[in-house]
């Protein structure tokens, strides 16, 4: 079933397992301090990394830290959504908090370079399932009018980390030792824990579990798919026959394995859901891969600081911020569709900016983070926009299984496209010249854009339940 309705409104009309007040206030509360710790500690690892490489030796294994988190991540996330569908969010929610809890603390307590990295594979697998849980509870907990405005404060709770996650892992690693990065979060994640306890066991007391779905989970497939894009990143690193043969190979893989995470006709880019997971995947991939590059850009092309190059990235992230607040708003009277739509339009009108800085002579920073900005205020709409028309979208059995193939195709699109990117700069980069190789990178991100905006317009109408 692609998803009920052209209006997608099966999910809208049933009712959520509404909580009092007070049950959804602390539920509320408890979710966006989980949402916080996820997000600062894949922020404030990358600065506190460095340090424990230099403690701990072994740093040929320093990129297998990041790597495996991505890959527990795909992995856990594609699971979680079918065991959500078929016993409720909160069972594997709980265990998602637990393994992540359980890698925060091996990871402070690491002797060695093996037991950390180990460690981030296991926040990767719990991070994974307490993300994509926590959406399947905002669908079931609360009603279609209030689902937007929490999707604001998701946001906010994942860009705010970036303003203050690197200079406070950098204090706690100076002062405390690298290993506080780590544990200094297992108080708040227990406190939110706790805060979340008793409505969480509400809404799996009245949980209905779906027997109608005996398909297995599909653990093969996204152990595939994450290789095979990894291998695709791989191969843009080698250049020639190799590098060809093992593309084709990934590619191959990926045409296998991902159809079996993804909702029907995806492949095709039916309208509906699968329309919609083209373009989390294509707008996400796209921004992400160009956030990438952005500060290399700015600093070997244009001469910039890494101050100057970091500031752009932070002016961006207001954009984001503002982008999922405006599409929260009732007065914005537009389809779900449309507010996806006009967000995949701004974030190609962002990057063709920045492509253009790159390949003028005169390009700035300022003109570097105009675009930018207007990418993060597209990614506002987008991301939130996207979250929600699956919700719609979705019948309550298979909102487990669909939420999962949205994040499932944000991460595979992240690590292709970025792929494509390195591919296309370390073709460009020898030869020398700097604005040659970096505006055909962002070029290349920016089609990749633009085949979201072809999703979107394939999506059809979704209702927009925060304006009525």
């Amino acid at each position: 079933m692609e998803g009920g309705d052209a209006m997608g409104t099966a999910a809208a009309r049933d009712e959520p397992r509404l909580l009092d007040d007070g049950q959804r206030r602390a539920l509320m509360v408890g979710l966006l301090a989980g949402v916080a710790c996820v997000a600062f500690e894949s922020v404030a690892v990358a600065t506190a990394m460095p340090q424990a490489a230099r403690e701990l030796g072994s740093v040929d294994l320093y990129a297998w830290a990041f790597t495996l988190f991505v890959l527990g991540m795909v992995l856990s996330t594609a699971v979680a959504g079918r065991l959500s569908d078929r016993f409720g969010p909160v069972l594997p929610l709980a265990g998602g908090t637990t393994v992540f809890l359980a890698g925060l603390l091996l990871a402070g307590a690491a002797p060695t370079m093996g037991v950390l990295v180990t460690a981030r594979f296991l926040q990767g697998i719990g991070g994974g399932a307490m993300n994509l849980c926590l959406m399947v509870v905002v669908a079931i907990a609360f009603d279609a009018e209030r689902r937007a405005a929490i999707m604001t404060w998701f946001s906010m709770c994942w860009v705010m980390p970036a303003f203050i996650g690197p200079p406070v892992a950098a204090a706690i690693t100076h002062r405390l030792g690298w290993h506080w990065v780590f544990w200094a979060l297992v108080p708040l994640l227990l406190a939110a824990a706790a805060l979340a306890a008793r409505p969480l066991l509400e809404l799996s007391r009245r949980h209905v579990p779906d027997e109608g779905d005996a398909s297995p989970v599909p653990l093969w497939a996204a152990a595939l798919a994450a290789l095979s894009a990894a291998g695709l990143q791989v191969a843009g690193q080698w250049l020639g026959w190799s590098g060809a043969a093992t593309g084709l190979v990934a590619v191959v893989l990926l045409l296998v394995s991902v159809p079996r995470l993804m909702p029907d006709g995806f492949l095709r880019m039916s309208p509906g859901l699968s329309a919609v997971v083209w373009t989390r995947a294509c707008q996400s991939g796209a921004f992400f891969a160009t956030e990438a590059f952005l500060p290399l850009s700015l600093v070997e092309g244009r001469g910039m600081s890494l101050f100057q190059a970091g500031l752009a990235l932070t002016i961006g992230s207001v954009g984001w911020t503002v982008g999922s607040w405006v599409q929260a708003r009732p007065w914005l009277r537009l389809r779900r569709d449309q507010i996806i739509q006009v967000g995949l339009a701004c974030t190609v009108l962002g990057l063709a900016t920045i492509a253009f800085q790159a390949w003028h002579p005169a390009g700035s920073l300022w003109l570097a983070a105009i675009g930018w900005t207007i990418a993060g205020f597209g990614m506002g709409l987008g991301v939130a926009s996207a979250s929600l028309a699956v919700m719609t979208l979705s019948s309550p059995a298979r909102l487990g299984r669909n939420t999962s193939s949205l994040q499932t195709a944000e991460g595979l699109g992240n690590s292709i496209i970025t792929g494509l990117a390195g591919a296309v700069f370390g073709s460009l980069h020898p030869q020398g010249a700097e604005a040659h190789a970096f505006g055909w990178l962002f070029v290349a991100t920016t089609a990749c854009c633009c085949i979201a905006i072809l999703a979107g317009w394939r999506i059809g109408p979704v209702a927009n339940e925060a304006a009525r």
